[in-house]
């Protein structure tokens, strides 16, 4: 057995970023840049008046200046003309400010009377005005390669006049379930069967990560129905096997992938839930398999997974694990690193985790209601409440 750090490291290891192709910004979302995105325009591309009120030159408009009204310059209708001296210009927020003025006295400081305004409070040079180039300038490097877009990098990149992005293509991921016992939801149960859960958990967390999710089926436990994986997962960057991986007489992964190009990485990690987990190859395309047992299927996709598709997608990695206090007493651990399902409270300042008092791996209802994972390192001492323990939590998955 291999430990989970040697794990991750071999499995993302074996990955390299993707191709990059152009996407309209409007499709961006969560997707992963390329290549730096840099502003095709400044912004704001004109001196903008950052208020409703005068275009003036700062000069003429002392206090109790009378100072006759040229023109307007509402937003997106700029004034043709220059700003000569003792002149004003009605301006509002976002109107470009004329050539000529370089403050805007707002409204509440001026008497307006016919055309002409009486200034009560000076401005100062510069005073509401957002000059050219304020936020950004064209050429400048808004977004840097590697970042998954949120709605606020969209918003930016669209106000820098970027109609199209450079993203990673999504990872294709394709996922085949095993076992004679496994159905469709909403299908006739086979008799002593289950429902196909993990196939859909890890759809949802591929797709949820920023990867494509191909369902490839439900592959019985004869050793000829393998034969056609190959074909089956062609294109994909990446295959998933759900269950078979262990030593029983029907976890046949292994053995009948081999005569069809399988190659084994390593085989079971020092963990729980998890330990039968596979990394090879599948002729040239690197496979995964995790455990049968949803629960460790997931575990086991939330710390090896998600890394893999990071590094598919060129996006940095950081796991995200925090600092919790315990709420309880827990006992020593053994030979293989420990991930208890817990929930997550603050009080005050500081997390608290509380175990489940139930840590079947069967129990996808306690999974579901988790908020971390609390790691216990192998031959870790007892561990009291109040103690300081990490997890690795699970809503940022």
């Amino acid at each position: 057995m291999i430990s989970v750090d040697q794990a991750v490291q071999r499995i993302a290891g074996a990955f390299a970023p993707l191709p990059a192709e152009r996407v309209a910004i409007a499709e961006a979302l969560h997707r992963v840049l390329a290549d730096d995105a840099r502003a095709a325009c400044d912004q704001p591309p004109a001196p903008m008046s950052a208020m409703d009120g005068y275009a003036v030159r700062s000069i003429d408009a002392k206090a109790g200046a009378n100072i006759p009204v040229i023109g307007t310059a509402p937003a997106g209708k700029p004034f043709a003309g220059r700003v000569e001296p003792n002149r004003a210009v009605r301006i509002f927020t976002g109107g470009v400010v004329p050539e000529g003025a370089d403050s805007v006295v707002i409204q509440e400081d001026v008497d307006a009377k016919g055309d002409a305004i009486v200034v009560k409070e000076a401005p100062r040079p510069g005073e509401n005005v957002r000059a050219r180039g304020l936020d950004f300038r064209a050429g400048d490097i808004l977004v840097e390669r590697g970042r998954r877009l949120g709605p606020r990098d969209i918003a930016l990149l669209a106000a820098a006049d970027l109609a199209e992005l450079s993203v990673t293509r999504k990872p294709r991921v394709a996922i085949a379930a095993t076992g004679d016992e496994l159905s469709r939801p909403g299908e006739r149960r086979k008799a002593g069967g289950i429902v196909a859960s993990s196939t859909y958990a890890i759809q949802a967390m591929v797709e949820s990560w920023g990867g494509e999710a191909i369902d490839v089926g439900i592959l019985p436990d004869k050793p000829e129905a393998y034969a056609t994986l190959p074909e089956s997962v062609r294109g994909a960057d990446l295959v998933v096997t759900l269950g078979g991986a262990s030593v029983g007489d029907h976890d046949l992964v292994q053995s009948a992938l081999l005569p069809h190009g399988f190659t084994l990485d390593f085989w079971r990690i020092a963990m729980r839930p998890g330990k039968p987990l596979i990394f090879g190859r599948l002729k040239e395309t690197p496979l995964i398999g995790l455990p049968g047992n949803p629960v460790s299927a997931m575990v086991c996709a939330v710390l090896f997974l998600a890394p893999a598709l990071s590094a598919m997608l060129g996006a940095p990695y950081r796991a995200p694990i925090a600092t919790a206090r315990l709420s309880t007493n827990l006992k020593a651990n053994g030979k293989r690193q420990d991930y208890i399902r817990a929930k997550l409270k603050r009080d005050s300042d500081a997390l608290i985790a509380e175990p489940f008092a139930l840590q079947d791996s069967s129990m996808q209802k306690v999974f579901a209601q988790a908020d971390a994972l609390i790691v216990r390192p192998i031959d870790a001492p007892p561990a009291h409440a109040g103690d300081a323990v990490e997890v690795f939590l699970l809503d940022h998955c």
